[in-house]
């Protein structure tokens, strides 16, 4: 009994097994299926234009960094070794024969002359090893500095918002266009069964004396015109799902399929919603400008800080040497006698530290101009609010009204569509019962035909208006992608 119950786990776990890989196969072979929003998470997550805003985001922190790091001790070591084959000449003024030269044997000589001799205070050779240290105490330009680090970083993260946006309105626009060429894929494929439908009927009817060869003949050339728009359509349709790949930047030679119909878009919404507690500041290009203002009114302040007093702090240690030889540099005690007797040479120490103020008294009225050019720069990010706010007015009043005449364009055609089944509906059960005429049941066909394509039409146009209306009030952005 126990090993009849393995046998049978061990078979049903085979079959759930096969058909999982089955069903792994299938999945792969028609494409990863995708919804809107697991199109948009790609797309943000991939896009290109989205990852270099997200870089951008990563260099205005490391530039916040940067600029902290101007305010530590900024510490430098140095060496250096210097060889003068011929050093210059060392100038005094003859004083005569008691003076610190005695040039008394040279011909002509008098006291006052200018006399040039060879430098005996400084050797041929030097080598100095020192550590400097510097700290800023106080520096304007550096404290308005670290404002606008982070005014930078604030516009990049504006800036990614906005590229989100922008990615968000494209991939949903070319997501609902592939959806929408589904629908209209499918109305041909329905369509060209009811009119093979009726083909056969009409041939039937004309087989037994109740109808006219040409009824059939009208109808075969319905249906041949409608099976070229099909196929035309369907080779059309693959570029909707390359467009979408496109705005994706999923893999082009990989295929994609997409979840949904354009049913399930919510395209009627209360306007009035919209317009409640509306603020500009919802939009992010609006905060994209309000961000530049910010970074502007740093420049401004920047440039009033440069003529202010800076005070450093300093320190420096180090060992130097001079040698007649740039080999004696490097000598130690064990190399005099092979030196002849000449060094070693002794490296000093030395240091010293301090305070160091300094102010800018008078540069030609250089920083001054700059300061007038920035806040010239200023005046005009304020007339950009004016006109971008305007802007923002006439795009929600446009987005506004086009959205109510696609909503009410929608809703007659939701209309017309049933009205034109019933008559094709009813046109057909007559003309079967002899009743009626076979042009009129293809007229009616083709009534039908363009209500639908009117239908789709309208709720396509209804849809782009929705994410038009959404992203002329700043709703398109989730609030949880926004910064």
């Amino acid at each position: 009994m126990i090993k009849r119950l393995y046998l049978i786990v061990v078979i049903v776990a085979g079959v759930l097994s096969a058909q999982h890989a089955f069903a792994q196969d299938q999945s792969t072979a028609s494409g990863q299926a995708f919804t809107l929003q697991q199109c948009i998470d790609y797309a943000l997550e991939n896009g290109v234009l989205t990852k270099n805003a997200k870089l951008d985001e990563q260099i205005a922190e490391s530039k916040v960094r940067e600029t902290v790091g101007i305010g530590l001790p900024q510490v430098t070591a140095s060496a250096s070794v210097v060889h003068n084959e011929k050093l210059p000449r060392f100038f005094t003024t003859y004083t005569g024969s008691g003076g610190f030269i005695d040039l008394s044997g040279v011909p002509g000589i008098k006291t006052g002359d200018v006399v040039a001799a060879e430098n005996f205070f400084q050797l041929k050779s030097s080598g100095d090893v020192g550590l400097s240290v510097n700290q800023i105490i106080f520096n304007g330009s550096y404290i308005v500095g670290l404002q606008a680090s982070q005014a930078y970083k604030e516009l990049a993260y504006k800036t990614t918002n906005q590229t989100k946006e922008q990615t968000i309105e494209a991939v949903t626009k070319a997501f609902y266009l592939v959806l929408i060429n589904r629908e209209r894929a499918d109305l041909f494929t329905s369509n060209i069964g009811r009119l093979d439908t009726l083909l056969r009927n009409t041939k039937a009817l004309y087989q037994n004396g109740f109808a006219e060869s040409i009824d059939a003949d009208r109808i075969q050339v319905a249906l041949n015109n409608l099976i070229v728009q099909r196929d035309n359509f369907l080779k059309l349709n693959e570029l909707g799902i390359e467009v979408l790949k496109f705005q994706m930047n999923y893999p082009m030679d990989q295929a994609l399929q997409v979840v949904g119909t354009i049913q399930d878009v919510q395209v009627n919404v209360d306007l009035s919603s919209y317009s409640n507690d509306w603020d500009y500041k919802a939009r992010p290009d609006y905060q994209l400008l309000e961000a530049s203002k910010r970074l502007q009114e740093l420049n401004i302040r920047n440039k009033r800080a440069a003529s202010l007093p800076q005070l450093n702090a300093f320190l420096n240690y180090g060992y130097s040497t001079q040698s007649a030889k740039i080999a004696g540099l490097f000598k130690t005690e064990s190399d005099i006698s092979d030196a002849g007797g000449v060094g070693p040479d002794k490296w000093y120490n030395y240091s010293n530290y301090g305070i160091r103020l300094s102010m800018p008294i008078f540069t030609g009225l250089q920083n001054h101009h700059q300061w007038q050019q920035e806040k010239l720069s200023l005046q005009k990010i304020n007339n950009q609010f004016t006109m971008m706010k305007s802007n923002i007015d006439l795009q929600i009043a446009q987005a506004a009204t086009t959205y109510q005449n696609s909503v009410q364009d929608l809703h007659a055609q939701e209309q017309n569509i049933e009205l034109a089944t019933k008559v094709a509906r009813v046109t057909k059960i007559k003309y079967e019962q002899g009743v009626g005429s076979n042009l009129e049941v293809v007229e009616a066909e083709d009534d039908l035909r363009q209500a639908q394509t009117n239908y789709y039409n309208a709720l396509y146009a209804a849809a782009i208006a929705k994410v038009d209306l959404d992203k002329a009030y700043g709703k398109l952005l989730p609030q949880s992608e926004k910064k």
